[in-house]
């Protein structure tokens, strides 16, 4: 508005200034009246000055508008990402909460549970004391029954010494099943205990981030050693007498169903193996990895005789892998699969060493839907942190890598190390837990893995 009132203040100046030069130029000559025409174009210079300047006045709101459009859409473009900022802090802390409730929960379990097992001890002690007493007054008793051996016995002591007999057994089996109870109390304190380790371990890492793993205990538990049959007791699907050898002389009598069968390979004794039928094929399950449950971190003799659970994770063990494996030419046969339920295979010849070779590994791959992880066409001894070719295991190596294994150098595939579950989100880091690293590409985070071997010359099994 300042603009036009200036424009106009000139306009007129020019004006009046064109008059007054007009006058003083000819003084001489009378004035004559001024021209209507004249006028008109002075309203038209200034009506398209006006005209000017309201366009200019336009470009200017336009411009403006689209700058205050670009301010508000960059606002809304923050305001969208403090929201969604704040929705993931909400979470964070949400997860927070509800880790530490669940860490009071099992802190109040944990001491229950002792509180339980402390009393069971108790009861446990007052019973072996009433044991001892009881046992007293039947060597008396029995004493008495000495002193009566010329036939006058007296029928309600001979009843007392039955009686009282029979109350030690009873007493003896209640102590029996009190220490069962006992031990199953503390089988689950020491899960309760280390679950409350693991989330208050996650409660004082900041951010809920990806954190490297805490140093892994060499505590190791009892491995639970895979029974060899005895020939009274076997929980087998079918008996063949000890005569079947392999997978595959079972799968060759018509037994098509998967499941725990008993085999003698030559010159061996015989053991419990898990046979898996299919593909039309008889495979014999070594390894078995599927939620974390079993142990691998054992000595070099757990995994030269077995450990785990044949209907659930378990090593079937060197010896009686070599047993098999020395009858004929073999197959090794790996399936893997990962946290989004992909699953891939890859097969191999292989031929394993005897125990002074330290049960050697020999592989050539033949064909699979993965990339190889493993070394092929080299000998590669099986090492566990006890035993083995410590060269080919650096000693400064993180504990993931624990378990034995066929190693050739630090850092590679084991499929017997440390079983590690993603944590929130589905997430899981590089090296952590099991993998399958080939030397070209990316890792593949493996959920279960399973180790089955079939004979190339089924002749030989005849």
């Amino acid at each position: 508005m300042k603009t036009a009132l200036v424009f106009l203040f000139i306009v007129s100046f020019a004006i009046s200034a064109r008059s007054e030069k007009d006058y003083s130029a000819f003084d001489s000559i009378p004035p004559e009246p001024k021209s209507k025409f004249a006028l008109l174009d002075d309203v038209r210079i200034l009506a398209n000055g006006l005209l000017q300047l309201g366009h200019g006045l336009k470009d200017f709101v336009q411009k403006t508008k689209g700058q205050i459009n670009d301010i508000f859409r960059k606002l809304n473009i923050f305001d969208k990402s403090f929201y969604e900022l704040s929705l993931q802090t909400n979470e964070i802390k949400e997860e927070e909460e509800e880790l530490r409730k669940t860490t009071s929960v099992l802190q109040v379990n944990n001491e229950e549970i002792r509180n339980i097992s402390l009393e069971l001890i108790s009861r446990i002690e007052n019973f072996m004391q009433e044991k001892i007493q009881l046992q007293e007054k039947v060597g008396e008793l029995e004493k008495k029954v000495v002193k009566l051996v010329h036939g006058q016995p007296v029928i309600q002591e001979s009843k007392e010494i039955t009686s009282l007999k029979s109350f030690v057994e009873r007493q003896d089996n209640h102590i029996r099943q009190l220490l069962k109870i006992v031990q199953d109390q503390h089988a689950q304190l020491d899960k309760q205990h280390s679950e409350t380790t693991e989330l208050e371990d996650k409660l004082n890492n900041t951010g809920f981030q990806e954190n490297t793993e805490t140093a892994f205990s060499w505590k190791q538990t009892k491995p639970q050693t895979i029974p060899t049959p005895s020939p009274n007791s076997m929980a087998t699907k079918q008996e063949f007498g000890g005569v079947a050898t392999d997978c595959t002389a079972i799968y060759s009598t018509g037994e098509h169903s998967s499941g725990i069968y008993t085999i003698k390979p030559n010159g061996s004794e015989a053991f419990s193996v898990y046979c898996e039928m299919k593909l039309d094929r008889p495979w014999t399950v070594i390894q078995r990895r599927s939620d974390g449950s079993q142990d691998f971190n054992q000595t070099w003799g757990s995994y030269v005789n077995g450990f785990g659970d044949l209907h659930g994770e378990f090593w079937l063990g060197l010896n009686k892998v070599y047993s098999i494996a020395k009858q004929a030419d073999n197959i090794l046969r790996i399936e893997l699969e990962d946290w989004k339920a992909n699953k891939r295979y890859i097969e191999y010849t292989f031929t394993l060493g005897s125990p002074e070779t330290n049960y050697a590994l020999y592989l050539s791959e033949i064909s699979g839907n993965i990339p190889n992880a493993l070394t092929e066409e080299t000998e590669m001894k099986f090492s566990t942190m006890d035993h083995g070719d410590n060269t080919q295991r650096d000693s400064t190596c993180p504990e993931n890598y624990s378990g034995g294994w066929w190693h050739s150098g630090c850092g590679e595939t084991n499929l017997n190390g440390k079983y590690t579950k993603p944590r929130s989100k589905g997430k899981l880091e590089r090296r952590k837990g099991l993998y399958w690293k080939p030397q070209k590409g990316r890792y593949y985070l493996l959920k279960s893995t399973k180790l089955m071997i079939h004979p190339t010359d089924l002749e030989s099994f005849d």
